[in-house]
């Protein structure tokens, strides 16, 4: 059986699967391809440290709740939100029972008396219900729907972007990734490996030669060391529909392989008939220590003869030959400086080319004893002494593998570079080659300072004369770091939780990684995000990893990040919505209560705003779709504030205009529409609804739906339309609560204390609430640079383990951590029990 080694991933069979530590080596890397006996993967002891390391780790974030950064910053948010909502309700109560009492017993000398007793508890119970309205209002519960509904929306539309979330806050992180640490192939590139370029007989040929050109004997060994020395499981089906390319099964490097042999118009299942798998003498399986493998053979038609083939990465191979075979099939001496010379004209452009190299090889043990110089003994080999057995090979060709970069995955690069977010390849191919597909995709760039290294040189870099990792030599080198080579998971890992501990920026990096071998598990598990491939990666990446890709791809990703943005954009924009709601209806309350001694919002009115804004707007602005323009601004960051100063700005503004046009509705409506004024009838407990504060409820409803399309944009924007006419959720919830509306106020009569209005005054009530997006279109006018937000409101920057403590403040402090979330909920569990009996309270 196979098992393929890109991008350092190990691949096996995913259901027999077993993992050991077999000569300290892991099977890891590009090279090559090989026989897995039983499936079995190899890791390495730093691989298996790192395993161990991860697991440490995932048992101690799982022994406490932790919370992503944008639950964190709507906790806070929520928590501040309460205590002001709070000491505005008790402060209105207050206000209206004092008035109350000053107004009947000091200025009109009233006593209290046991007629008057049902009267002033009922104007109490009047001002409770104001208050503990007030609250209802203020309180923004609403927070945790809304992030519900956007990430639950999110996930499943990610779905047809070939996105499986695992875990749910995964999409909201993606949102704020800087660093995107990819596997190169099947991510990058295709996936479908081709020979491109050959050398053979002493000639490079840059398209597939035909076979009847190639030396009859010449061809036989090359024909045999492709069919035998690969697993028999590799192999190429035609397609299933006429036009497409065939289907290329098992190890893609073998596949690349065999599809050279059918380009060449032989079949290599005959050799594999006549040379049957149960029948080989010895196979050595690749790992990364000699980055090759091997298979021994009975050669049929000579009896007695034993052939090995080996085959692997061509700057290994080519330097355990002895001979190379020239066009006549004949060999000819390989000395070290024909080896280099061969690595420095054939090897090395090919890999400049973006090709992967694999050497073919061959050595014939003789029963007698060697006859030609390219043979060696048959007698007395010890096949377990695989260092002795390879050597004194004799070359038989040397091939470019070409797996193209896709086509989408440039321009998906240059979103993600637009975007703030650095994309770093880490890869188990040769470094020129790692080099050429990183300057096609775009990661490196012309002028770009960009540092490309092997992993090697990466471990000298970045660890101490004992061998350990040192952080601030890591600093020094990631920054500029674009391309890792030749690396192991081992060096995948290092990598990823050397960026995400760096302090060497202001604010920790998020890092998201892709893996697809059981030994990419450690580095998934350490990312932020960890996208695991779902076509070829193994049941240990799909396990470690937070979001699956359905189909390999980069562009998938890209996806990822715009899904997330969207999350924290869909949030932002039902935060903007619902707390100019809060600040206008709290402040109306708190106002009437002082000037007219009652609020001109009603309880049961009040109640249905706050169903608008928490249930119905929290559904209609979480289901917007993401558009690019999200990519073209950097990421929002874990420590910016989630209330931005142009949110800011248009919470104010919005809330001084709907105030401004209540006040005047308030106190010069009934003289500038014509009605009756309700003012004088606020002492009588059981005064009829009127058509004066009908229109007040109704216009700042009308000012709150109309105000729920500006708030759709949350960057200053003036096309507050772009975007509407695909999103029929919005349109529905919006055009279905302005029907509600209108229910309401035309037949809601007592229940809702609203009279019916005529179409004049409907008219003005749509009049002012249009004057809303007039005036957000002036608001937008507005610069920013010329907007403080108050010194006590202002986010000073904080050390990265000052915010990481802010996260779990309910964790880690008893007092006032789980304090504030069981105060929080029992608010949401009063707002619960308040909501269906106030109806009652206002029928008696």
């Amino acid at each position: 059986m196979s098992s393929s080694n890109n991008d350092g991933g190990a691949k096996g069979d995913l259901d027999n699967i077993q993992l050991k530590i077999h000569d300290g080596k892991s099977n890891s890397h590009d090279a090559g391809n090989a026989h897995v006996d039983g499936a079995n993967s190899q890791v390495n002891k730093e691989d298996g440290a790192a395993v161990a390391e991860a697991s440490a780790e995932v048992k101690k974030s799982s022994s406490r709740k932790e919370k992503s950064v944008l639950q964190s910053k709507l906790t806070r948010l929520a928590i501040q939100i309460g205590y002001a909502g709070t000491a505005i309700a008790v402060l209105t109560v207050v206000i209206l029972i004092v008035q109350f009492c000053i107004t009947e017993f000091a200025i009109r000398g009233r006593t209290w008396t046991a007629d008057d007793t049902p009267t002033n508890i009922g104007m109490f119970v009047k001002y409770f219900i104001i208050g503990v309205t007030v609250l209802v209002v203020a309180v923004p519960e609403g927070l945790p729907l809304a992030v519900t509904l956007a990430l639950a929306y999110s996930v499943k539309k990610m779905m047809h972007d070939n996105n499986l979330v695992r875990h749910l806050d995964a999409c909201e992180t993606m949102g704020n990734a800087t660093a995107i640490c990819s596997d190169k192939t099947g991510t990058l590139t295709t996936n479908r490996m081709t020979v491109v370029q050959s050398y053979i007989g002493l000639e490079r040929n840059m398209k597939t030669p035909t076979y009847s050109s190639i030396n009859a004997k010449l061809g036989e060994l090359l024909l045999q060391s492709i069919a035998i020395n690969s697993g028999y499981t590799s192999k190429i089906e035609p397609p299933e529909h006429e036009g497409e390319l065939p289907k290329q099964l098992g190890n893609k490097t073998e596949c690349a392989l065999l599809g050279f042999v059918k380009a060449m118009d032989e079949k290599y299942e005959t050799i594999r008939e006549k040379y049957k798998e149960e029948e080989f003498v010895k196979v050595y399986t690749f790992n990364s220590d000699r980055k090759s493998m091997g298979t021994v053979i009975n050669v049929q038609d000579k009896p007695g003869t034993v052939r090995l083939f080996c085959k692997g990465a061509s700057e290994v191979v080519v330097k355990k030959c002895s001979y190379i075979l020239d066009k006549d099939c004949v060999a000819q001496p390989f000395n070290a400086q024909k080896q280099e010379e061969i690595v420095n004209s054939v090897i090395e452009p090919m890999a400049s080319d973006g090709l992967r190299t694999i050497c073919l090889a061959y050595k014939d043990f003789v029963p007698e004893g060697p006859k030609d110089m390219n043979e060696g003994s048959a007698v007395g080999v010890n096949w377990e002494d695989e260092t002795s057995v390879m050597t004194d090979l004799t070359c038989v060709c040397i091939v470019g593998i070409e797996d193209p970069v896709r086509d989408e995955v440039p321009e998906a690069i240059r979103k993600c570079q637009k975007a703030g977010i650095t994309v770093r390849m880490v890869t188990g191919d040769n470094i020129n080659t790692a080099r050429s597909i990183a300057s096609k995709c775009g990661i490196l760039t012309p002028g770009d300072d960009g540092l490309v290294l092997e992993g090697r040189e990466f471990n000298r870099r970045v660890r101490d004369e004992q061998g350990e990792v040192d952080q601030e030599k890591l600093d020094a080198v990631w920054p500029d770091l674009r391309v890792l080579a030749r690396s192991s998971p081992q060096d995948k890992y290092v990598l990823v939780k050397g960026i995400i501990d760096s302090k060497k920026a202001s604010t920790r990096q998020v890092v998201a990684v892709t893996g697809d071998g059981t030994n990419d598990g450690p580095a998934l598990k350490k990312a932020d995000v960890g996208f695991a491939m779902g076509i070829s990666g193994t049941d240990v990446a799909k396990e470690a990893s937070d979001i699956i890709l359905t189909d390999d791809n980069f562009t998938s990703i890209v996806k990822a990040v715009m899904w997330g943005r969207n999350v924290y954009d869909s949030i932002a924009k039902f935060l903007q919505f619902q707390l100019t709601v809060n600040v206008v209806a709290v402040l109306a309350a708190f106002f009437g209560a002082c000037i007219i001694n009652d609020s001109p919002l009603k309880a049961i009115q009040m109640l249905w705003v706050n169903l608008i804004m928490d249930t119905l707007a929290s559904l209609a602005l979480a289901t917007e779709l993401p558009t690019d323009e999200l990519l073209n601004r950097k990421p929002y960051g874990r420590t910016k504030p989630l209330v931005s100063l142009t949110m800011s700005k248009n919470i104010v503004a919005h809330a001084i205009y709907q105030l401004i046009v209540i006040a005047v509705l308030l106190f010069s409506g009934p003289d500038l529409l014509g009605i009756d004024n309700g003012i004088s009838d606020v002492e009588n407990i059981h005064a009829p609804p009127t058509a004066h504060f009908t229109m007040i409820f109704n216009t700042f409803v009308m000012m709150t739906l109309f105000n729920e399309v500006n708030a759709r944009k949350i960057h200053n924007q003036h096309n507050i339309a772009e975007g509407l006419a695909s999103n029929p959720i919005f349109i529905g919830i919006w055009i279905g609560t302005a029907f509600a509306q209108f229910i309401i106020v035309q037949f809601g009569g007592v229940a809702f204390h609203t009279t019916k209005l005529n179409a004049s005054q409907w008219l003005w009530c749509i009049f002012f609430g249009f004057g809303t997006l007039l005036w957000g279109q002036l608001v937008t006018l507005i610069p920013d640079k010329h907007l403080r937000l108050p010194k006590r409101c202002q986010r000073k920057k904080k050390d990265e383990e000052e915010e990481e403590q802010d996260q779990d403040d309910h964790v880690d402090d008893p007092v006032s951590g789980r304090g504030q979330i069981l105060w929080v909920r029992g608010l949401t569990r009063l707002q619960q029990q308040v909501r269906p009996s106030l109806p009652g309270l206002f029928m008696l």
